[in-house]
């Protein structure tokens, strides 16, 4: 409901992550792309992967000293078009931008380009990163595996991240298509939102330690020894084709680049190191075809779909990205919206960091 959440200036909110961050031993400019991306998820309408995890994922780690502030990337093996990255065990944030943005810059010149990452952490939001790619009128492509949170069809315990997948391609006057999804049921970040607002999570998003599909979101987190379900659920609604798809994205992300993969990625607020791994790709449309018409195309596609005959008592039909866009258009305007939950935990870890958070609402 509207009245849990706070609303707050976006660059004021960006300002305020950048300042907690400093705190912490972060450089400033990795500060800002740590805040960057973190207030573009609550911008986005995503708030299970906002300023939710401030403290409880990010600050924590840092705290413990289990995540390194200054993110000492470096790289393993390069070519023309492709690169291994050591993340340092450092900010997931720091180390997605980077690689990305080399991505970028090889796609440049040799029109394919691949990166791929590990020693690294939680990165946010995986849209942010194949979103870079728009900026350059080339396709996107962002993939990270997870800490173990889902069960694999027939299974009962956690194996497999949440392991999402994000892809973003440019159009003409239409928005951009950017596929942004867990291959889980939902990010276990939307289990925590429910389980802050005290509300049950609809049946079919996970299971208890029993394997037994429920709707206490306590029950499936680690502390209940449950588990998240595949994309699809259960078998029977072909959950096993989100199984297939968190593998491939696992295999991509962490088998690929040598890192850790499966029950090997360490949890958040555990002491040793995450070991996340990330995939990045990016595809120069200029070297298949010229852009306009591509653009052209894509806005033909878009609008053949939206378009196309509304099932009774729907009026429209939506393309992955757009709502986000439109969200993110209107809090522009009208702030971001924030927990008052959250919020409220901000303000009391801010204090004992010397970094109070005292913004004023809009």
């Amino acid at each position: 409901m509207e009245e849990n959440f706070i609303r707050f200036k976006k660059e004021d909110l960006t300002d305020y992550v950048t300042t907690f961050m400093k705190k912490l031993g972060v450089p400033d400019d990795d500060a800002k792309i740590v805040a960057d991306v973190i207030v573009e998820a609550d911008t986005r309408g995503i708030s299970s992967h906002g300023l939710i995890r401030l403290y409880s994922y990010y600050a924590g780690r840092l705290i413990n000293r289990s995540t390194n502030p200054l993110t000492p990337i470096k790289i393993i093996s390069e070519t023309d078009t492709t690169a291994l990255i050591d993340g340092g065990n450092g900010l997931g944030q720091v180390v997605g931008y980077k690689s990305m943005k080399l991505c970028i810059e090889k796609a440049k010149e040799s029109n394919v380009a691949i990166v791929v990452a590990r020693h690294s952490n939680h990165f946010g939001i995986a849209g942010y990163y194949s979103m870079m790619a728009l900026e350059h009128n080339m396709i996107g492509i962002s993939l990270t595996n997870s800490q173990p949170l889902v069960a694999p069809t027939y299974g009962r315990t956690p194996i497999l991240g949440t392991n999402p997948i994000s892809i973003a391609v440019p159009s003409d006057k239409e928005y951009p298509y950017v596929l942004d999804m867990a291959t889980s049921t939902v990010p276990i970040g939307k289990i925590k939102v429910y389980e802050k607002e005290g509300k049950k999570i609809p049946l079919g998003w996970g299971i208890d330690s029993n394997g037994e599909i429920t709707d206490d979101p306590a029950k499936i987190q680690s502390g209940g020894r449950g588990a998240l379900l595949p994309l699809g659920g259960l078998d029977i609604t072909s959950g096993y084709k989100g199984y297939g798809l968190a593998l491939i994205v696992d295999i991509l992300c962490g088998v690929l680049s040598g890192g850790a993969n499966l029950t090997d990625v360490g949890f958040p607020h555990s002491a040793r190191e995450a070991d996340v791994c990330h995939f990045f790709a990016a595809i120069k449309i200029e070297a298949f075809r010229p852009l306009k018409e591509f653009k052209r195309q894509m806005d033909t596609l878009i609008q053949t779909l939206k378009n196309a005959p509304k099932a009774k008592g729907h009026s429209r039909i939506y393309i992955a990205g757009e709502k986000e866009f439109e969200i993110a258009e209107y809090n522009k305007k009208h702030g971001v919206p924030i927990l008052a939950s959250v919020i409220r935990e901000i303000k009391i870890e801010g204090e004992k960091l010397g970094v109070p958070f005292s913004l004023k609402p809009i």
